[in-house]
């Protein structure tokens, strides 16, 4: 019987083979078939798992497609990692060059000890610019979601203009009252160790992660369960849920970043798409329909689904990406 123990030491035993391996990856072709896209039914490029070296911590990241063609950089949202993208990066690599880093702390990116440096947004945001220029991405196509935004947002700001297009997936460019958001509330007013460790019992649970994928959803049946199972697993590696603790206590420093982004977001009016699910318990059709008030031209087509929208409705997202990224770039 495979229990939750069992589940997590296998899980991480095949993540520890896949970043050694990265290396070796990035050399070799890749022996897999090509596959088709869905969508166009053109070859798909193969995905390639590779690691970069981002001061002294080895960053995993998941790339395909053309080089040459239009980067599209996907930036994943809590308590997930590039693997979450899988069947969009299959989808987009048949038109674009596509880039999906894990943060420091997640998935199959080191996780550096927290006495080194700090994990803040402000933190990620520069590892990421910094993955940015050292993979050679000039512009990009930002697809955000969740955290993918407070990250992607200092990006877009420390280098403005390299950005072409924006495309949020149940990404904040607002504050949201969501009551999701409730029992970190004390944590974020006193930061004391009772309430961290309130945080930590509410938040890093097998139930919180798995009803960000389901709650919401039409259909249940269309979620692989592995996909919150895995993030949970990735949880209990050594030091990361201290790093996911240490974020959602950061949160509550974004308002100034958000503010600067919408700024920002007003003056260029970069082309922008909305594909979020409109059940989100974080930020729900009414949070994201306000992208409107910052780029008026948005085009916003949220999707029947949830929080991680890509998980039951990645080909719908896929399509939607490709008539918009076709007309806009």
């Amino acid at each position: 019987m495979l229990t939750r123990r069992s589940f997590a030491t296998s899980f991480l035993a095949g993540a520890a083979v896949m970043v050694a391996s990265s290396a070796t990856s990035a050399k070799a072709p890749s022996t897999r078939p090509d596959r088709k896209s869905s969508l166009t039914g053109n070859l798909a490029f193969p995905t390639r798992y590779r690691t970069v070296d981002i001061d002294g911590a080895s960053v995993f990241y998941r790339e395909a497609g053309a080089p040459g063609a239009p980067v599209v950089l996907l930036l994943p949202g809590w308590p997930s990692s590039s693997a979450m993208f899988r069947d969009l990066i299959r989808e987009l690599s048949v038109n674009y060059h596509v880039f999906a880093p894990d943060y420091p702390g997640f998935g199959n990116s080191e996780v550096p000890d927290r006495s080194h440096a700090p994990y803040t947004f402000d933190a990620l945001g520069e590892v990421i610019g910094k993955f940015v220029d050292k993979v050679g991405i000039g512009q990009y196509v930002l697809y955000a979601t969740d955290f993918g935004g407070l990250v992607g947002y200092r990006v877009m700001l420390k280098t403005p203009h390299r950005m072409t297009a924006l495309v949020a997936q149940n990404n904040p460019l607002f504050l949201s009252e969501s009551p999701w958001f409730g029992p970190l509330v004390p944590y974020w007013k006193a930061g004391t160790a009772e309430s961290r460790d309130n945080a930590r019992q509410h938040y890093l649970t097998l139930d919180v992660v798995r009803d960000l994928y389901v709650t919401g959803v039409r259909d249940t049946s269309l979620i692989d369960p592995e996909q919150w199972q895995v993030d949970y697993s990735s949880l209990q590696r050594p030091g990361a849920a201290d790093i996911s603790l240490d974020l959602l206590y950061d949160i509550r420093t974004n308002g100034s970043t958000l503010k600067r982004a919408q700024d920002y977001l007003r003056a260029q009016t970069p082309p922008t798409l909305v594909v979020s699910g409109k059940n989100d318990i974080l930020f729900p059709a009414e949070n994201q329909q306000r992208y409107r008030e910052v780029v008026p031209n948005a085009e916003i087509q949220l999707t029947d689904s949830g929080h991680c929208a890509l998980a039951d409705r990645s080909e719908e997202i896929a399509s939607r990406m490709h008539d918009f990224l076709r007309r806009v770039l």
